[in-house]
């Protein structure tokens, strides 16, 4: 009895040794979705990091990011920057696991998935008027042929709090999705299988289209039929003639190898390719204030290197198509587009003719 008791006693004494030494036993953390344990930053390292102020220490989320597009491209590039700026402002606590070259699907199939709940998408970067066929109507406005008069014209625009208006939408009409930031990929050029001389080239021909009301309407107005064909199967539609021609930023048309099965682009530029970054609102409400406001930042951030780079970019590859023997063909008098697509923007724009003008006016 006395040896149990004794017992009893030293095992009562080394608890409250332990107790007093502030010793705990380690915390199982809780299971949470694209959520793993990381070693807590060291002294330094953390001195290195931004003043935001960073997320829970130990905790690492992981974001998934699609872009249809190489890395190579102006919308690749500016990709790499977000995810390299959210992973240092957030001290690698917040990871973005990008995925590129179309490998999630086409922007549709990406936005279906993110729109439809399938949380295996959390941030797309996606072409501005994607949105319009999932009830975009501010979006659409940004689409509209010869809208945009130049860059700076857009970027009067992007950086406005007008364009926040617009990033918002998706979110207040139910979507599921709301925009962090703008971009741009250069204008929109049609390149075709065979030769080209101008407009009136482009009767007859079948171009391809997404599910885009918008584009539907200036390729008719050109006398083409539309003909929709995912973007990941287009190389092999130009190639065996499903379509004739499609229409895309000079340096997407390069960096997809277009140039090989429809060698004729001819300087349209009928829109400016005004991107954004969207994210689902179920990933936005897993963050806390402090991760959602690196986000923003970053996106601030690769919103200026997209500006930065967007034009040389574009340039440089413009004489790399003239010396692989691409045919580029100017337009002289862009009046004649324009003609053709007036019926198109005053049909779009009903019901927001003050807004689009509001637009209009920023160049």
């Amino acid at each position: 009895m006395k040896k149990k008791f004794l017992s009893v006693l030293l095992a009562t004494a080394m608890v409250l040794s332990v107790a007093a030494c502030g010793v705990k036993a380690p915390e199982t953390p809780a299971s949470t979705t694209n959520v793993q344990q990381t070693e807590t930053p060291k002294a330094d390292e953390t001195a290195k990091a931004s003043e935001t102020p960073a997320p829970a220490s130990g905790e690492v989320i992981t974001l998934v990011m699609a872009e249809v597009n190489p890395l190579d491209t102006i919308v690749g590039m500016t990709d790499q920057k977000f995810k390299e700026e959210v992973e240092r402002l957030s001290n690698n606590t917040i990871v973005i696991d990008l995925q590129a070259g179309g490998v999630l699907g086409s922007e549709n199939d990406v936005l279906d998935t993110m729109l439809g709940g399938g949380k295996t998408i959390d941030i797309s970067r996606i072409s501005a008027f994607a949105l319009t066929s999932y009830g975009g109507q501010k979006s659409m406005l940004l689409s509209l042929p010869y809208t945009f008069v130049s860059r700076d014209h857009f970027w009067n625009f992007a950086t406005s709090d007008l364009a926040a208006e617009f990033l918002v939408e998706p979110h207040e009409n139910g979507s599921g999705v709301r925009g962090l930031f703008y971009g741009e990929e250069g204008f929109r050029h049609f390149f075709t299988r065979d030769e080209i001389t101008g407009i009136e080239s482009f009767k007859g021909m079948k171009i391809r289209v997404s599910m885009d009301p918008i584009m539907t309407g200036l390729v008719e107005g050109l006398g083409a039929s539309p003909t929709v064909v995912a973007f990941g199967e287009l190389y092999s539609a130009l190639q065996s003639g499903v379509v004739d021609a499609a229409e895309q930023p000079i340096a997407n048309y390069r960096s997809n190898a277009f140039p090989e099965v429809a060698p004729y682009m001819i300087l349209d530029g009928h829109t400016l390719g005004a991107i954004q970054v969207v994210i689902t609102d179920d990933a936005w409400d897993r963050l806390t204030e402090e991760q959602q406001q690196i986000l923003v930042e970053a996106g601030k951030i690769a919103s200026a290197y997209n500006r930065e780079i967007s034009g040389d970019k574009e340039k440089e590859v413009l004489n790399l198509l003239k010396e692989e023997g691409a045919h580029i063909i100017e337009v002289e008098d862009i009046t004649p587009w324009q003609e053709i697509v007036k019926p198109v923007v005053e049909e779009a724009i009903k019901g927001q003719e003050d807004l689009y003008q509001k637009i209009v006016d920023m160049k």
